[in-house]
């Protein structure tokens, strides 16, 4: 079983030895000698645990160390899931390639860079071709202007062996891509609520032919208003 780092991070009860502290809680803040808040503890049925060592005094709260660390560990856990993993996706280029091969790859680059990625283009030159490789510098340039609106150079091309690369940033944080299983039960969600307002118009377009219940109500309304003016 590995040793839980979280629990060794924390000094608690006898192990904080300062001379006071300041206990945090929904009411506020209050400083207090060590012992004070100790005894403290001890009479709710709690531990002192300290939180920020480095504060002057340090700050501690009065709870239980079992409760505290499980709540580390899920404000943590819910940090790493909100968190966008960033990859850098490579796009490959020849020397000499052309006009359809660049746009779609064009296209590649800007959905990676858009979901949060980074980007390392390289142009590789086999054999002879590194004769070309001006012609490769210009074609990574003219790669990171038609990307600017959503990515950033992170370092101009440079040649290193036979490969030429040029790094792309994004400029702003990606949408973590959702899984196909979530989008499949938004889609679900959405047409059963668009069957349901359909289904909803159309009982409303029938209900002044079919006279319905509301119908029905209005003209026993009417009638018996009818009937109390005549007996008037």
């Amino acid at each position: 079983m590995k040793p839980d780092k979280k629990q060794n991070q924390y000094r608690v009860n006898e192990q904080i030895r300062v001379r006071e502290v300041r206990i945090v809680g929904e009411s506020g803040s209050t400083v207090l000698p060590t012992r004070e808040a100790l005894d403290m503890a001890r009479q709710q049925g709690v531990d002192l645990v300290e939180i920020s060592p480095n504060a002057n005094p340090p700050v501690c709260r009065l709870i239980d160390y079992s409760k505290f660390l499980y709540q580390q560990k899920k404000r943590a856990k819910e940090m790493k899931a909100k968190q966008v993993k960033v990859e850098v996706k490579e796009i490959r280029f020849g020397p000499q390639t052309d006009e359809h091969d660049y746009q779609f790859k064009l296209k590649h680059a800007r959905e990676f860079l858009e979901e949060g990625n980074k980007v390392r283009a390289y142009v590789f030159f086999r054999g002879r071709s590194i004769l070309f490789k001006e012609q490769g510098e210009v074609l990574l340039l003219r790669f990171a202007n038609d990307l600017e609106e959503v990515g950033k150079v992170e370092s101009m091309p440079s040649l290193e062996g036979k490969k030429m690369f040029l790094y792309l940033a994004p400029k702003k944080a990606g949408v973590a891509k959702k899984s196909q299983q979530a989008r499949d039960r938004e889609n679900a969600e959405a047409e059963l609520k668009e069957a349901q307002r359909q289904q909803a118009a159309e009982i409303d377009a029938e209900a002044p032919a079919n006279g319905g219940l509301f119908a029905n109500a209005k003209i026993s309304a009417d009638a018996l208003k009818k009937l109390t003016e005549t007996e008037d």
